[in-house]
């Protein structure tokens, strides 16, 4: 049943434990976030890691960049998210003569009333899709900067206000096939996580043949909350607790990349940022009040790998090889 039901209003409330609960119909964050994890899996099988750390992203109000081979279920997780989250969605097939306004809109002059009329490009969405965005030039992907990073769009020396909430996924082949532009730093900065879906498991591959055909099965996708319970989620990330202990991991190891010959460059305080607000969020989905390391080194791989390596590769052995030289309790 959907959390979203006609004349069902969801609340949140506190409840003893130090968590929050979404009271009406005794609905949990826990139970919610089960719901949608069990959704979005009967149609992008046995990637249940990579729905939660997207998840994790959005409730942090950040922005998400998959990088895969094609065929890889990139597009069904972007859209199976839209839909089990009851949000307007958009794609956006990038390419290399694809111009900034075929993104953000353009004006265009009516006769009739001697006037210019704005008709919005896909940016206005709530979940907008930049399916294969490393195919487009540097100018085309410079437009989607100030959107995710200001949630606005100055088009025409106006203003305008994206809906709410924005959340950009984001796919790029791999940087070795050919007809592909690297996305430079400030942009990859933007992307609060990146992450890649890899080959199906065995089993996984064999339940796809002998399934339904995905797309169908997305299509039939109901929302499971609205965009109100979603935004009140999104503040509890912002409730999650932290201790001084934990804090001063967090520090020793953003320290490690900035002195590590190993990293190109180290995270800086924005990364730093992301890396506690995805740990935050990475605590609430898993039901609990106090973030933990564990929470820190679960989220960390997707949210510094894009920023450690210049070369865009997606670092494992480096994230692994930090996460091993620094302590979780100071010596």
């Amino acid at each position: 049943m959907s959390l979203a039901s006609a004349g069902k209003r969801v609340t949140i409330q506190s409840c003893a434990c130090g968590l929050k609960k979404l009271s009406s119909n005794g609905f949990t964050v826990q139970k919610i976030v089960s719901a949608i994890v069990s959704d979005i899996g009967s149609v992008l099988l046995g990637k249940e890691r990579q729905v939660k750390l997207s998840l994790a992203c959005l409730l942090s109000k950040g922005h998400l960049l998959i990088e895969d081979l094609p065929g890889m279920g990139k597009t069904t997780l972007a859209h199976a998210l839209a839909q089990v989250l009851g949000l307007s969605y958009k794609r956006v097939q990038f390419t290399s003569d694809m111009l900034p306004a075929d993104i953000l809109g353009v004006s265009i002059f009516d006769r009739e009333s001697s006037q210019f009329h704005f008709h919005e490009g896909p940016v206005f969405s709530q979940v907008l899709l930049a399916d294969e965005i490393n195919r487009s030039s540097p100018k085309t992907q410079s437009a989607l900067l100030e959107a995710m990073e200001e949630r606005q769009v100055s088009i025409d020396g106006e203003t305008r206000a994206l809906p709410q909430p924005f959340f950009v996924i984001a796919t790029q082949n791999p940087l070795q096939q050919s007809g592909t532009f690297a996305l430079p730093e400030s942009q990859l900065d933007r992307f609060l996580m990146r992450i890649s879906l890899g080959y199906p498991s065995r089993e996984a591959e064999r339940a796809l043949y002998l399934g339904a055909d995905p797309r169908q099965q997305l299509a039939v996708l109901k929302a499971r909350i609205n965009v109100a319970t979603l935004s009140k989620m999104q503040s509890l990330v912002g409730q999650v607790k932290t201790s001084d202990s934990l804090l001063d991991y967090l520090e020793r190891l953003v320290l490690q990349t900035r002195q590590s010959p190993d990293c190109a460059v180290g995270l800086s305080p924005r990364g730093a940022l992301a890396l506690l607000r995805a740990a935050k969020a990475w605590t609430l989905i898993h039901n609990r009040s106090h973030v933990l390391p564990e929470d820190i080194q679960a989220v960390f791989p997707a949210v510094a790998g894009h920023r450690l390596q210049r070369d865009g590769s997606h670092g494992e052995q480096l994230v692994e090889r930090l996460l091993r030289q620094v302590d979780v309790i100071a010596a």
